[in-house]
């Protein structure tokens, strides 16, 4: 029968796959969109595609589901891997595969797991991004909060102290208030 739909269907939904967004593996053809392990949901591309059959994993997954088993084939030297693949919906304790393919991503994507990992500033509790980031006192601080609690000027390394989890200028200004055993 002709394929009167102008181009071949996705191997993944179904619908029409115009060559501007085609991408093939195995002979099947993808949308860019639709190119994701079954497994993790992972956006994949020529280096990263495993095959079996008609499904498409990424390296990793297709490693967990289809590769060797047991002691010794762990993923990294003299590693036992306890990995049940529960979490991909690969259930390998039993061996049979789920019908992978969730209609939701299982795995968060990575800017909200960047989003998790950021520092707050003491001082305004906000977050510290890498490019505004001052370290004092062993805590991120903003450049425009990397001041003295007391007087308000702003700090460098060289004439920095801090107590209690606040900073403060250095030197005999501050010394009877930061150290009160030296009156």
């Amino acid at each position: 029968m002709p394929n009167w739909g102008g181009g071949a269907k996705c191997g993944a939904c179904e619908k029409t796959v115009y060559h501007a967004e085609e991408i093939q593996c195995n002979g099947r053809s993808f949308h860019k969109t639709c190119f994701l392990c079954m497994a993790c949901r992972k956006a994949l591309d020529s280096t990263t595609v495993a095959a079996h059959e008609s499904e498409i994993y990424c390296k990793t997954c297709y490693g967990r589901k289809y590769g060797p088993k047991g002691i010794g084939f762990g993923q990294g030297a003299g590693c036992l891997s306890t990995d049940t693949g529960d979490h991909l919906g690969l259930n390998l304790q039993q061996g049979s595969p789920k019908p992978a393919r969730p209609s939701t991503p299982t795995n968060p994507s990575k800017f909200a797991k960047m989003m998790v990992d950021v520092d707050k500033c003491p001082r305004c509790g906000k977050s510290v991004y890498a490019a505004e980031k001052i370290m004092g006192g062993g805590k991120p601080w903003h450049k425009t909060c990397f001041r003295c609690a007391i007087c308000g000027k702003s700090l460098e390394s060289t004439n920095v102290t801090d107590k209690d989890g606040e900073l403060y200028c250095k030197g005999e200004k501050y010394a009877k208030f930061l150290y009160p055993r030296l009156k």
